[in-house]
This record gives structure tokens, sequence and C-alpha cells, in this order.
């Protein structure tokens, strides 16, 4: 039996897992879906982009973030599982090896498999002369005039390579020299603006861009002989440093961070392992100051996102390859023939994307922008999609004179272009752009319409999970809900008073917001959960999120399982908590869902003997978004949308197709469906039940 004082000690390292490692366990959870046969082909193909993905954000940010604490001399280990920066390095590269070693030979299968349909992504030599004199030609009409072969000596340094650029390291030999073979080096590089592949002639026959220009490479070099070509690709550190206090203009501040991103620190290479130089290997190392550890010799073609591009290529006419086609439905808590505000007025309207259709909450803002009665519209933007039509109704919501108060948030990670796009928009077209909060991200996701109707001020406020995108509506999981509620009215009204104005943060009738209270207010349900287990035996939290880091909530979920309270929690990304640990978190049980659609949901249930809390949230349980972002976390009251979440909630417990669950050591397997037991995929359970509600309305 263990020893208790030791068990009791809840700092202990070993009950928590790493933030970065298991990171990395769910980016294998990604890549597992590649090798799932019961995927479509294609599907599985785009898994292995959405991996690459993945991992060219970790290293941008988590590694580099790493590095630059070693480059500090930085050793305190972080709070959790006390890994100093130097051995979360080296456990990442330890990992992430295998990982990537994996992410290739799903791909070498899956090319075998697109070869049984008749989908190839060929080499040179397997192709024919005639089809190699069209590629000639065709390089040097498209190609050749577009590329810059950059020498590298005394007179030409080392340039200065694009993050997730594809280069070529090219070393040559002088041809008249006969006894004495000088070897000279050059740079070129493989532009991002050119395909990636070429289609051969009317087939599903492939050759990747950077294959035709080291085959050609040669007519860049007349008298000399090309030794060898040694394909490579730079990961750089993106993160940015916005340096807001005392900065006169965000939006200067941050375009000014965003031309320095492409030039940053590299923190990997990556060498296309099918003919490569060491010495030159060597060489790149060492100019661009890379570890060894940090060197991935890749067994295939590099970068390998280009596959979500070819997926939509392939599929034109392979259309069996991919999932069925699903259409979100209309929502149940709408009648077919009422509007969004028609509805809100008459009940709190719950919505369930991408069941349900994402268009309501796209017509609460371009129907208020028309509606001579609205008098305004705010609204907070942390992502939106490339043509959005929030953004064109906001637009027109202000050329229409409405009062139209936009919080758009130029520090929303790989969306600060955009967003500042957006900003410049909407301020043209006459709306009141705030920046967000110095030093925080805001990370909400709230709408206020107010209208005025027979002399009666109105308020509708949409409350959600996820972003103001129509985009992702389609491919995330989330939840929100439009109520006309007076004082979820006027908690929205303060809420937005906060954002653009000075005051102090408001007293909530019943948001909670972060970085003030949702971990203090989390915290307090969590002890009243165990009080009413203590006196009933009936304690059960249930917590639905994409991410849990946030060491004081681990550590009251650690209190509460010793107290016997039932703790199930849901959690697709990184989980720092360790399930199952005798004497620690034996009452808690981790699982993740990875399937077809991303889950984004954020949703937080306690029992309360019997008088279920349940909350949706834009907040995970992280430190950064209890402590660094404006969150807001919102009650569910009616009844009717309260069951409807605890049932989603049920059937994602009970999945036992896409679901894999934690053990005590921090590893993940696949729950296993028993004997006899019925197959719940719990995405596509979620699908019919949205689709056969319609059906029965109908």
């Amino acid at each position: 039996m263990a020893n208790t004082d030791i068990m009791l000690n809840l700092d202990n390292p070993q009950y928590y897992n790493n933030r970065e490692l298991s990171w990395l366990a769910f980016n294998k959870r990604v890549l597992d879906e590649a090798f799932d046969l019961k995927n479509p082909l294609l599907e599985r193909l785009k898994f292995i982009a959405i991996f690459a993905s993945n991992l060219d954000e970790f290293f941008m940010v988590r590694v580099a973030g790493l590095k630059d604490q070693v480059q500090a001399d930085f050793n305190k280990p972080e709070n959790k599982a006390g890994l100093t920066p130097k051995q979360q390095l080296n456990a990442i590269a330890k990992q992430n090896h295998i990982l990537v070693e994996k992410q290739y030979e799903g791909f070498t299968k899956l090319q075998h498999a697109l070869a049984d349909e008749e989908i190839a992504i060929l080499e040179m030599d397997d192709l024919t002369d005639m089809e190699k004199n069209t590629l000639e030609d065709y390089f040097d009409e498209q190609i050749f005039p577009i590329l810059t072969p950059m020498a590298i000596d005394a007179y030409h340094p080392f340039p200065m390579l694009l993050n997730k650029s594809i280069n070529m390291a090219v070393v040559l030999e002088d041809t008249y020299e006969v006894e004495f073979k000088t070897r000279k080096n050059a740079i070129v590089q493989v532009p991002a603006l050119l395909d990636r592949y070429i289609q051969i002639g009317d087939s599903n026959r492939y050759i990747l861009l950077e294959d035709i220009i080291s085959h050609f490479l040669y007519k860049f070099f007349k008298g000399y002989r090309v030794h060898s070509v040694t394909e490579f690709r730079i990961t750089r550190n993106a993160d940015m440093t916005i340096h807001e206090e005392g900065a006169r203009d965000l939006l200067k501040e941050i375009e000014k961070e965003l031309r320095k991103r492409k030039w940053g620190a590299a923190v990997r290479l990556e060498v296309r392992g099918k003919k490569y130089d060491a010495t030159i290997v060597n060489f790149l190392l060492n100019v661009l100051e890379i570890h060894k550890d940090d060197l991935y010799i890749i067994d295939g073609p590099l970068d390998l996102t280009f596959l979500f591009r070819f997926y939509k290529d392939a599929l034109v006419d392979h259309e069996n390859l991919i999932y069925q086609t699903l259409i979100p439905q209309h929502p149940q808590d709408i009648d077919s023939k009422e509007s969004i505000f028609e509805a809100a007025e008459k009940r709190d309207v719950f919505l369930h994307h991408p069941y349900e259709s994402f268009g309501p909450v796209v017509d609460l803002i371009t129907e208020a922008a028309v509606d001579p009665e609205v008098m305004a519209i705010k609204q907070t933007l942390y992502r939106v999609s490339g043509h959005s039509p929030i953004i064109k109704g906001l637009k027109q919501a202000a050329e229409n004179g409405k009062q139209v108060t936009v919080l758009v948030e130029l520090k929303a990670r790989f969306d600060e272009e955009q967003n500042v796009h957006w900003a410049k928009e909407l301020e043209k077209a006459g709306c009141h752009v705030i920046y967000g909060m110095n030093f925080l991200k805001t990370h909400s996701k709230i709408t206020l319409i107010v209208r005025k109707k027979k002399e009666k001020i109105e308020r509708f406020v949409h409350l959600g999970t996820g972003n103001y995108n129509d985009s992702t509506a389609d491919l995330y999981t989330d939840m929100g809900i439009v109520t006309t509620k007076r004082k979820f009215g006027i908690d929205a009204t303060n809420f937005f008073n906060y954002l653009s104005g000075f005051t102090e943060k408001p007293e909530f009738n019943h948001l909670s917001m972060a970085p003030f209270d949702i971990r203090t207010d989390f915290i307090r349900y969590v002890n009243e959960e165990i009080n009413f287990h203590q006196l009933r035996g009936n304690g059960h939290i249930i917590a639905k999120m994409n991410s849990l880091t946030d060491k004081e909530i681990i550590r009251k979920f650690y209190e509460a399982s010793q107290a016997g309270v039932k703790i199930d929690l849901i959690v697709r990304g990184i989980c720092c908590l360790k399930p199952g640990i005798e004497g620690v978190s034996e009452n808690i049980r981790v699982r993740s869902i990875v399937g077809r659609f991303l889950e984004h949901s954020r949703i937080y249930y306690f029992h309360s003997n019997g008088d279920e809390r349940l909350f949706l949230s834009s907040a995970d349980l992280m430190t950064r978004n209890m402590a660094k972002r404006v969150e807001l976390m919102f009650p569910i009251y009616e009844t009717s949308i309260k069951k409807r979440i605890r049932e989603v909630l049920s059937i994602m417990l009970n999945d036992n197709v896409k679901a894999r669950e934690q053990a005590s050591d921090g590893t993940y397997h696949y729950v296993e469906a028993k004997p006899g037991e019925a197959l719940i995929d719990s995405q596509m359970t979620l699908y019919d039940m949205a689709y056969n509600v319609l059906e029965d309305e109908e």
C-alpha cells in the first residue's frame, strides 16, 4: 500500500503530466486517426496534414519559448511535473522523433492505398520521356523565370530564409577544373506562391514542385556540375513580443511584430532523406545554430500540410473516399417559421453547432443591420472567416446609422494579420473598434443587440463557447444561447462598458468573468459539490474542455476525488491531471474524443444534490484562460436546455468508437466496446439526433 503522507502531497510531480508532453500525446491521437481504417482514405490523408500543421505551430510557439528560456539561463522547473526547460526540450525531441517517423510511415501506407484508387504522387523517374519533356517546357516557361539561385561565398552570406519555406542547398563542382575540383554552394528557395504539385495530363497523377525544380536545377549553373541537392525546411520562432505599455497604436505595433515573425530564430531543421549531403546538413546546423535534437531527417516530402489542398483536388473524382456530407440542421429551439429574434422573445434559444446550423448567429447580425428598430450592436471578435458575413453585417449596420461597437482581438495568435485587416475595414465603415485590453487577450464570445420596440428597450444577448466564424462552425463542436432575460442584458451591457471605457470590473448578476472570477467561482462550486457528497454521497462533476492545465483547479479536483466525488473529464487536448492514482485521483476518469469534428465546446456540470448546475464558457481550465484572458462563463437555467446538454455529455461519456481514456501513467488507449455492446460514435450520434428531430417536426 502506498505511503499516505506521500499520497496526500498534492504537489508531487508524479501526479501531473507535463503540458508540452501532454500536447504531443494529443497530436499522437490526431495521427492515430490516419491509421484508423474506419475513416475514409482521403480523410486519413487529411489527418496527416492536421498533425503536420499542429506540429509547425508547436515548434514556432512552445518549443521556441522553451529555447528562449534556456538561452536566458532560466532553469526553474515548471510547477506541475517539475521539468526544467532543458529537460522538457530533451523529452520533446525524444517523443517527437518517434511521432514524425510514424507520421511518414502512415503517409507511405496511404500512398500505396491511393495508388489502388489510381491516385498517385510520383517522382521524376516514374514518368515517361514524353511527360518529362512536357514538364521541362513547363519548368522553362513557368518556373525558371521566378527562381533566384543565391550563391554562398565571401561576397554572398547565407541568406535569411523565410519561416516554413522549402529550400534546396546545392553543391556545385567546377567542370573546367580537371585535377582539383573546387566546390561551391548555392541556395534555391522553392517559391511559396507556385502550386506545390503539378498534375500530369488529365490523370490523377501528380508530381511535387520541388522534384521538378531539383531535376532541372542544372539549367541555372552553366559551367558547373550539380554534385548534390539537399532539400530542407526551417521552422522559426514565431511568437510575438508585443510592447503594449506605452504603445500609442496597438495596430501599428502588431503590424511591426508580424513582419518580424518571418525571420525569428530557427528552432527546427527538416531535411528530406531521399538524397542529402551530410556535409551540407552539418553546415546548416552550424549556420542556423540548431541543436542536433532538432534535426529531422524526413523519409518523404517536406511539409505535408500540402495535403490539405491535395485532399480537395483528389476528391473531385473520388467523393467516395471522404466523409459523407452532413448538413447542419435547423435548430430545434427555433420554429421553421420564426426568425431568431421572434424565437428569443419567447424563450431562451439553445444552439449546438455543427449539428445545428450557425445561420441563426449570422442572422442576429444581418437582420439587426437592416432592422429600423435596432439601435446598437456590440460584439467581441476573436477569429472570423476570410469572407465573414458577420463582418459584412456589422459594416452594413454602421452604414445604416446604428451604433456598432466591436472588440477585435488583435493578439489572436496566427490570426493577427487578418484581424488587423478587419479592424481597419470596420473602422472605415463607421464602427467603433476596440483593440482589446492591455496585457490580456479578449477570448469571450458575446453579442449584445439593443432594440427599441414600442418605446421599450429590448436586449438580445448571444453567449457562446466558440468563435463568430461561419467556416469553422461546420467543423468545430460549439454551443451557445440567445436570451432576452433582463439581467443577462444588464450583464452584457456592463461587460461591454467595462471593455470600452474606464470603469471598475462590474458585479454581474449571472456572468463569471476571467481574469477575476471564473477560477474562484469554479473552485467554490467544486467545494460545494464536496460538501453535498459528504452529506448525501451523490457528488458528481462533469467538465468538458479543450485543455486542462491550471494547477489550482487540478488540486481541487484531486481533493474532490479524495472526498469521494465522482469526476468525469472530457479533455480533447492537453491534460496535466493524471486520473486513477490511488488515494489521489482514483475517482476521476479522463477521456479524449478525436474524430471528424474538432471538439471545442466548454461545459461544466455539478450535480448539486439533484439541483443541477450547468455552465457553458469560452474558457478552458488553463492558467492562461484564468489569469491572462478576458473570458466569460455563463449559467444555463432553462430545464429543457439543461436536459439537452446533459444528454450530450452522457453520449460523449459512452462513446466507444472515437474516445480514448487516460491511464494513471498518462498514456491513452481507445475505449473498446464490451461484447454485445452497441457501438457509439458520439459525434455521429449527435448528428443523427439533430436530423431525426427535424424529421419528426416535419
